[in-house]
């Protein structure tokens, strides 16, 4: 419980109310450590001195975040990795990479090899590749989504899950290989445009 820790340290002086779960601090997550204990300190203001609630505490957090106005620069397309941190929400997608499909005031909608997640500005990391790039990895992320769904083979999902987290904008001729293979088996094929990275027949 960082958040805690964090929240002793600078509110001692003036604070006595702490929090007394971990559930009332998890919307300060959001916010830069030396923010956290203006935002619980406006919290137990709210609460008229007693220990807020996690809806005051987020309320708290929505009204410093629309103040500081951290602008949201990505644009769709963009390929960003996630960074799950100590997000349970986000439990599994650490380190997997997916395209931004819409943009949002405090966060990102990102489509990912199963699906699409709302996912918050500090948990995304932009791999900062050409337009070229992003259009390949848009290619592979079609590919990989046509395929998944919760019906497949244990290992068709794990390897599906690792090309869900490369670090680079193509896949390897072997990585491609082993894609074809599983599109070919699930008789999707066919349905993949000319012009993406196939191999030549």
């Amino acid at each position: 419980m960082q958040q805690s820790h964090n929240l002793l340290e600078k509110c001692e002086r003036s604070v006595h109310i702490l929090p007394t779960n971990e559930w009332q601090v998890r919307p300060l997550t959001k916010l830069d450590p030396d923010i956290q204990p203006e935002a619980w300190q406006q919290a137990v203001e709210s609460a008229k001195g007693k220990v807020p609630s996690h809806r005051i505490v987020k309320d708290a957090v929505q009204r410093i975040m629309e103040r500081t106005k951290v602008p949201n620069t990505y644009q769709i397309g963009e390929v960003c990795q996630i960074l799950a941190k100590d997000n349970p929400e986000l439990r599994g997608k650490g380190g997997c990479w997916g395209i931004v499909s819409q943009v949002n005031e405090f966060s990102c909608t990102m489509r990912l090899w199963d699906g699409e997640y709302t996912v918050g500005l500090q948990y995304l990391k932009s791999y900062e590749y050409l337009p070229a790039e992003c259009q390949q990895m848009q290619v592979i992320c079609d590919r990989l989504a046509r395929i998944y769904s919760d019906s497949l083979e244990e290992t068709v999902k794990n390897l599906l899950q690792l090309l869900g987290k490369v670090n680079r904008p193509y896949l390897t001729a072997v990585e491609e290989k082993l894609l074809s293979l599983i599109e070919r088996e699930y008789g999707i094929i066919d349905e993949i445009p000319r012009n993406s990275q196939s191999t030549k027949e």
